[in-house]
């Protein structure tokens, strides 16, 4: 079963970035085919045009590309394109924050790094 959508964010985005996900988590590869927009439209019962939209971003995006009458692939270095994409939106989005606080908090460059190291060494546990 698929997990439900976040009323907060718009559909189309929602469907663009789990087709993204699993590029990055190798769930497709290279030249692998998507699903169709049907088959898409039948697994989440949404509208067909949301679903479309959501398609028209990664093929703008040069993520996918659509062979008429035969299919949507993914496009050839569309991981990487990906990752680097994410990488520049996780700056923004979490370090940069993320340093701003520390120096409100007077937490130093030393501190930052020693917390990072312990809260990725709980995943280990």
């Amino acid at each position: 079963m698929s997990q439900p959508f976040d009323d907060n964010r718009p559909i189309f985005i929602q469907i663009k970035e789990r087709i993204e996900d699993q590029i990055v988590n190798d769930q497709l590869q290279e030249h692998d085919q998507i699903p169709s927009t049907t088959q898409l439209v039948k697994f989440y019962k949404i509208n067909h045009l949301t679903i479309a939209k959501g398609i028209n971003l990664l093929v703008d995006a040069g993520i996918i590309y659509k062979k008429r009458g035969v299919g949507m692939f993914v496009a050839q270095g569309a991981k990487e394109l990906l990752v680097e994409h994410r990488k520049e939106g996780f700056v923004d989005q979490y370090m940069l924050p993320l340093i701003q606080e520390a120096e409100k908090l007077g937490i130093s460059e030393n501190e930052l790094v020693d917390l990072l190291k312990q809260l990725k060494g709980r995943d280990k546990k």
